[in-house]
């Protein structure tokens, strides 16, 4: 585990995300989240840039395939809480007579 924060930089609900990442000592990243309509779906679109510390140096292959892991997971746990909040959100909704 790393003991990281996040600050919110930009935050435009149902739309775009945009996170400043800070995990000491390895420096800060800003994180990009777009959500895109996809027919009746909506795509998440990732994107990270490092901002500080040894990231910024390192940026390349290795890096990205250590970011890309991480990723993967923090993507697994968003699509659990979207589909857990869908199916809460489904349950609460009144049904037709």
């Amino acid at each position: 585990m790393i003991d990281d924060t996040c600050v919110v930089r930009i935050c435009e609900p149902q739309r775009r995300l945009e996170l400043e990442a800070k995990a000491d000592p390895f420096g800060a990243a800003r994180i990009a989240m777009h959500l895109i309509p996809w027919a009746e779906h909506t795509l998440l679109q990732l994107d990270w840039h490092p901002l500080r510390g040894p990231g910024t140096r390192m940026h390349g292959l290795p890096v990205d395939y250590v970011v890309g892991i991480r990723n993967g997971a923090m993507l697994t746990k968003f699509a659990r809480i979207a589909v857990r909040e869908h199916n809460a959100d489904t349950q609460d909704a009144p049904r037709p007579s």
